[in-house]
């Protein structure tokens, strides 16, 4: 497993702003910034992933929860 299949979200977005923050900064060295760009492209990739599935986890959570229910509340996909 990679590093950045490893890292949670949390530390994805810390380590992104980070870079962002390098980058309005002018602290990369041009030398640095096509490593950071990389890297910055595949930390946004861990987030979306990780955003995508915990909106289906709570999606399904949420159909449970309206199964239980008998239906009473329809669920927004």
């Amino acid at each position: 497993m990679s590093k950045t299949q490893k890292t949670s979200y949390t530390e994805a977005y810390e380590e992104l702003q980070q870079i962002v923050s390098e980058l309005e900064q002018g602290e990369i060295s041009i030398d640095l910034l096509s490593e950071k760009v990389k890297r910055a492209s595949e930390l946004i990739a861990v987030c979306k992933q990780k955003l995508y599935a915990t909106e289906l986890d709570v999606k399904q959570v949420l159909k449970t929860l309206n199964e239980e229910n008998g239906g009473e509340e329809e669920v927004e996909g």
